[in-house]
């Protein structure tokens, strides 16, 4: 079983559970999960786990996002992106200074309402599911911060934008949004993501590139380290012996001023589990542990 991760170079058109699939099909792996979903529209990095690697799917899903997003100014639609139906049309079309006027209101902390055209769930139901159905979805507006926010490029009736937020945040809720204060209207005809955490679209993979390395059998060239999820995380090096507690799930001690995290290493600097610190108990408790890469020679 491979341990590790893949940075994928999404296509426009396949859903992130397409690319899943044909990861899964490509290496043989049986655990396969994406750490984030792009819409069908969307293009650009998709990170994908590996193995044992998909429990660490959700530390990487909390981490920062930049994205490239293109704004057709002048038309709403019901999905809030070129996939959806015209809702309105006509309106003025702003100047650019109006539009980067506009862009301050969207900057920091704000509320987002997401898109009824989300598979956010109400109900037992994916929101999507509702809206196709006819019924009238209003999801709750929730905390999200866009720590950056910039106009790229002024192409009437499209721009671009720069979007460095937090997770969670939809890019078309923002244009959506942004049409509904300039009083024009607004939806998304294309988005990238550039960027998830520390992780960048200039190391992905494109869909080609790695359909040609399945054929030819050396798709491994291109999975990264497991640790790199969390390369964040301070670092604890271990004896053989508190490595073999912690594989057994019991704690060891902890030292004085450590962080709430980590990630725990064995003697020969494999990454073997994730702990919490119990600092009332003075010890680090193993909240996940991964079995020693050397137990499989087909691990990366």
């Amino acid at each position: 079983m491979t341990f590790g991760i893949l940075l994928l170079d999404k296509p426009s058109g396949p859903t992130s559970h397409d690319m899943v699939l044909t990861v899964r099909r490509g290496t043989g792996e049986k655990q396969v999960g994406h750490a984030g979903t792009l819409d069908p529209l969307a293009t650009g990095l998709l990170v994908i786990c590996l193995g044992a690697a998909t429990r660490l799917s959700d530390y990487l899903r909390g981490k920062d996002k930049r994205y490239c997003a293109r704004v057709r100014l002048g038309q709403s639609t019901n999905t809030y992106d070129a996939d959806g139906e015209i809702t309105m049309e006509g309106g003025h079309l702003p100047e650019r200074a109006a539009v980067e006027a506009a862009l301050v209101k969207f900057r920091g902390p704000i509320r987002q309402r997401p898109p009824a055209f989300s598979a956010i769930k109400r109900g037992g139901k994916k929101a999507y599911e509702l809206a196709r159905a006819g019924e009238t979805v209003e999801l709750e507006a929730r905390p999200v911060e866009i720590y950056s926010l910039e106009l790229l490029e002024w192409e009437p009736p499209e721009c671009t934008l720069d979007v460095f937020c937090s997770p969670g945040t939809y890019l078309r809720s923002l244009a959506h949004d942004l049409g509904q204060t300039l009083g024009c209207g607004a939806h998304l005809t294309a988005l990238r993501r550039t960027g998830s955490g520390h992780f960048q679209i200039s190391e992905a993979v494109t869909l080609e590139d790695l359909k040609q390395s399945f054929a030819v059998g050396d798709w491994k060239r291109y999975v990264r380290p497991a640790d790199e999820a969390v390369a964040d995380w301070p670092e604890v090096g271990l004896t053989a012996e508190a490595a073999a507690r912690l594989q057994h799930g019991q704690p060891i001690p902890l030292e004085e001023h450590a962080d709430d995290w980590a990630r725990a290493y064995n003697p020969a600097g494999e990454f073997i589990a994730l702990l919490r610190a119990d600092t009332r108990a003075g010890v680090w408790r193993p909240h996940k542990v991964f079995v020693s890469p050397r137990a499989n020679s087909n691990s990366v």
